[in-house]
């Protein structure tokens, strides 16, 4: 078995089931089986992989059975890695910031590079960091979207929303809901300071930890995905920190007062790849895979899965046009230019960030 990296490391992931139908795909996959014939595909996943839309017609087109298992947060998908036995897994849906780290640990095949459609991605994405690793390609961007906000447009003005300073404005005290997720909240306050992710150190920690807490007498609720989506849904609160088009995208047509911007400031971006794993005795029909979810079709159908939408790589994805409005389509060329990736703090600023966290939490 492949050395796994310690899983304490590991952050909990923002990917969590966002619907109800989720609850549904994730009690209905299975895991590997023994003795596995050589048209059979198994793939550890989030929830949007999981729809019978994406699998179904791969299944069809190469006559072949799609075990899916999904999981939230890395750590526990290498923890299903560890228990399992070498190559009992093929296809891997990664947070790209954790690509480094599980393809330096050997459980990640390197791909070629006509795996993807790179002239059909937007140019933002297809460079996008952690998915390469000293020039090696082991994680195929996919899908991505914002840490921004979500809201209630009868309860927030757009302008405030834009602007970035939601947190802040007075007249929204006890209205916001925060999602629990501490270093890409903490990101976007250094954001709203002008500082990128980047530059973020002890010094700016501290300026951005005031900043931070002066935005509590404005918070009704901290708490992960479902907690503050169903509160936002509800009307229990009237925004989400944190929240962009993966929180409520999906949740717009049937509510249309429900809403979703990146600051002015600029937003926050996220993105997850498609990984081989090394030891998968299915590289072959695991790439053909890989394809598939890049492909116009594939992306169309991936970027409006029922456990979260969001933005697919390939600017050729198949979206009608009330998706493509719904995932601002046209208005993605400003987003990114004004955007910049999220990435894990490391070491002694990781620790200080989770003390800042603790105390807003807490206070």
């Amino acid at each position: 078995m492949t050395r796994l990296p310690g899983k304490s490391s590991w952050r909990p992931s923002r990917r969590t089931v966002l619907k109800g139908a989720a609850v549904t795909a994730a009690a209905s996959v299975v895991a590997p089986r023994v003795g596995l014939a050589a048209e059979e595909l198994n793939i550890l996943v989030w929830c949007d992989h999981a729809d019978d839309k994406l699998i179904k017609p791969f299944e069809a087109a190469h006559n072949v059975k799609v075990n899916v298992k999904t999981y939230e947060g890395t750590g526990t998908a290498l923890s299903i890695v560890e228990q399992s036995k070498p190559g009992d897994w093929d296809v891997f849906v990664i947070d790209a910031p954790d690509v480094p780290q599980v393809a330096g640990s050997g459980l990640l095949m390197e791909l070629p590079e006509n795996i993807a459609p790179w002239d059909d991605m937007f140019d933002a994405i297809k460079n996008s960091p952690f998915t390469r690793v000293d020039g090696k390609l082991y994680a195929a961007p996919e899908k991505f979207g914002y840490y921004g906000f979500c809201y209630n447009k009868n309860k927030i003005d757009e302008a405030d929303a834009k602007r970035g300073d939601l947190p802040w404005n007075s007249k929204y005290k006890g209205q916001l809901a925060v999602y629990d997720y501490y270093f890409p909240i903490i990101q976007m306050v250094g954001i709203s300071l002008g500082w990128k992710p980047n530059e973020i150190d002890a010094t700016k920690l501290e300026e951005i930890r005031k900043r931070l807490l002066e935005a509590k007498p404005n918070i009704k609720l901290i708490g992960d995905i479902v907690s503050v989506q169903n509160a936002l849904a509800t009307g229990n609160a009237d925004a989400i920190i944190g929240g962009a088009e993966y929180a409520v995208s999906g949740l717009m047509g049937d509510k249309p007062h429900l809403d979703w911007t990146i600051s002015d400031q600029g937003g926050l971006i996220w993105t997850q790849g498609l990984a081989v794993f090394s030891d998968s005795k299915r590289k072959d029909l695991a790439q053909e895979f890989v394809k598939w979810i890049l492909s116009p079709k594939g992306q169309g159908a991936l970027a409006t899965s029922e456990c979260f939408w969001a933005m697919p790589t390939n600017g050729k994805a198949e979206l009608d046009a009330a998706s493509k409005k719904t995932l601002r389509w046209d208005q993605q060329g400003d987003f990114l230019s004004r955007s910049v990736y999220s990435q894990l703090p490391a070491g002694d600023l990781d620790a200080a960030m989770l003390d800042v966290w603790t105390e807003f939490l807490q206070s």
